[in-house]
């Protein structure tokens, strides 16, 4: 998948964001400020669970709270309201970051439902460019756009949105999840070719980020998807959000996950016709 090993720089990517990816591979404090926007609680600790505990100025937003308003996740996790299901995941995301040695100086919830952030990505983008502005964000590791979830393509695009407005436009890194492949799911693991930064985990760092993962009860089987032993991370190529990711089904396309692939598309036309 055109992964760099451990050790090498990545020689194509911004000066800040080379310094960045340098540190966590030498496992170094990450002394500039750095936000990680996920869709989902749960999401930091798939994309970098291991190596958050390296970031010293850390901005940790989540644009959803987690809980589909559908209910059908909630009921078979074992609560009746989204509320409910949405206050566990916040304490599961506490006890997650615990377990790693995460101390973020701010947590920040943008407060879409899950399954929902593509209904309002521009209104999302706008406090999102506010909260980059006031950390001084020298970065943003985010999710790519890779058709495995509407609200992970939401978040790439509000990200991306985000960064315009600042007076000086973070790197943007990305962290794999999972996308739709010829065989099924594939997770952990960049769409395309572009070039990465695949860092091999210690016993130690798998151990701290299985404990992580632990945390996140109600997300057990979806989690258990996900390698524990690397964390991989690339500078954003250009996307062009009006053109699906891949050819064929999206994965999410699949799931009754409350947008299709066209309808995502329009919505992110508009936002980006406003921004």
């Amino acid at each position: 998948m055109g992964e760099r090993a451990v050790g090498r720089a990545a020689d194509d990517m911004g000066a800040i964001g080379s310094d960045i990816l340098e540190r966590l591979v030498r496992r170094v404090p990450v002394e500039a400020p750095v936000a990680v926007v996920v869709a989902h609680p749960d999401d930091e600790t798939i994309g970098a669970g291991a190596l958050l505990y390296l970031f010293q100025k850390l901005l940790l937003v989540h644009v959803t709270d987690g809980a589909p308003r559908n209910l059908s996740d909630a009921r078979a996790a074992g609560f009746s309201s989204a509320a409910d299901y949405a206050a566990a995941r916040r304490g599961e995301l506490a006890a997650a970051l615990r377990a790693g040695g995460v101390v973020p100086e701010e947590i920040a919830e943008l407060g879409a439902p899950d399954q929902g952030a593509s209904f309002a990505m521009p209104g999302l983008a706008g406090t999102l460019a506010e909260l980059l502005a006031g950390h001084q964000a020298a970065a943003v590791l985010t999710h790519p756009y890779e058709g495995g979830h509407p609200d992970h393509d939401a978040t790439t695009l509000i990200v991306h949105l985000a960064g315009q407005r600042q007076k000086r436009r973070p790197e943007i890194l990305e962290m794999p999840f999972y996308h739709a492949g010829e065989g099924g799911l594939v997770s952990s693991r960049f769409l395309g070719d572009g070039a990465a930064v695949e860092i091999v985990l210690s016993p130690e760092e798998c151990e701290r980020k299985r404990a992580m993962i632990a945390a996140f009860a109600t997300q057990r089987a979806t989690l258990a998807q996900f390698r524990v032993d690397k964390e991989s991370f690339r500078a954003a190529p250009t996307y062009d959000f009006l053109q699906p990711p891949h050819a064929g089904r999206l994965h999410y396309e699949w799931y009754d996950w409350g947008i299709a692939g066209p309808e995502w598309r329009e919505l992110a036309r508009k936002a980006l016709a406003g921004a």
